[in-house]
């Protein structure tokens, strides 16, 4: 028997607790928040759509057309939102563009889905917005699920990219087989009223993250008006039509273009071990940054630090020969 789906970013299966989440103290309101926040989410962009074989794809573009491309991607059951308070800290030096993928957020849902679908969407969506058009390769900063699409885009198209930043994409030792997200199924829970629908919702894989304002916001654009209350955007089924594509080990080795990886140093997903194992897929000569006191969803849990290092990385790739593309 079908039970109706508690939300909403699901990376790994996960059981929800039945009583509300961190927003329900709120009761609809706005958390407070840093000065900077607000200021960052109100920085302008355009909102696009584009076809990308035969479903409609939503993307965000912030900067200068003609500046070098970058390109955001989210996780699973997220949407290019995610990333509004982060693109804006890059748009003054590059073309920034964040994408939502098929079934989720504004974008259109399939029939089927499959990571070669979700790759192409992310090189549509980089030609679209001109970020092949700067003075050198785009790079693409990837969180969670949107890692592992991107790990095939970096194996199949990777020569047209500068390269990748992978954010919290474990490709795990033989030891600790990955666990993709559930098959299940659910409908989606139709809420009487707005406040209520955002006290339901949470992170997952279940962790804490006290910047409440940031929750809140991702909260507001993962919802939508449905008959009786409030829903949620994505495809509730889009894991029982999904075909898996390569091993992430694979991928990650045959990557054609440079390639660094961020983690959540508290990360549950990405434990030492697996750190280490990803190290020595790409012979430790690749940079790997851990963020302090960050857990899965390191730019809502440090957001200025996830800027700054990322700061670092591109500020590294376009001053410098590297030793090795991987």
């Amino acid at each position: 028997m079908n039970r109706e789906s508690d939300p909403i970013v699901r990376d790994q299966p996960a059981e929800m607790p039945s009583e509300g989440g961190p927003l329900a103290e709120y009761g609809g309101a706005l958390p407070p928040a840093p000065d900077w926040f607000p200021d960052a989410v109100a920085a302008p962009y355009e909102t696009h759509r584009i076809d990308v074989l035969g479903a409609e794809v939503s993307y965000q573009r912030w900067g200068k057309r003609g500046a070098p491309g970058l390109l955001f991607v989210h996780g699973n059951g997220a949407h290019a939102h995610w990333w509004d308070f982060i693109a804006p800290y890059f748009a003054e030096h590059y073309n920034v563009a964040a994408l939502t993928f098929s079934g989720m957020g504004e974008s259109a849902w399939r029939g089927t889905y499959d990571m070669a679908t979700f790759s192409a969407e992310e090189v549509a969506v980089a030609e679209a917005a001109g970020l092949f058009d700067g003075p050198r390769k785009p790079v693409i900063v990837a969180h969670s699920f949107g890692g592992f699409v991107t790990l095939v885009t970096g194996a199949e198209h990777g020569e047209r990219f500068e390269g990748m930043v992978i954010v919290d994409s474990p490709v795990n030792p033989p030891e600790r087989p990955h666990q993709g997200p559930s098959r299940a199924g659910r409908p989606h829970r139709v809420y009487p009223d707005l406040a209520t629908a955002l006290s339901r919702f949470r992170l997952a894989p279940p962790q804490l993250c006290e910047n409440h304002y940031a929750m809140d916001y991702i909260a507001r654009w993962s919802l939508k008006r449905a008959e009786g209350g409030w829903t949620w955007k994505f495809d509730p089924t889009i894991w029982t039509r999904f075909e898996p594509g390569r091993d992430g080990g694979e991928l990650l080795k045959a990557a054609k273009c440079l390639v660094a990886i961020i983690r959540g140093e508290d990360s549950a997903l990405m434990p030492d071990e697996v750190r280490d194992y990803m190290r020595g897929l790409l012979g430790h000569q690749v940079p790997f940054v851990s963020i302090p006191h960050a857990r899965h969803h390191v730019m809502l849990d440090q957001p200025i630090a996830f800027i700054s290092a990322l700061r670092m990385l591109l500020a590294e790739w376009d001053h410098s020969d590297p030793h090795r593309r991987v």
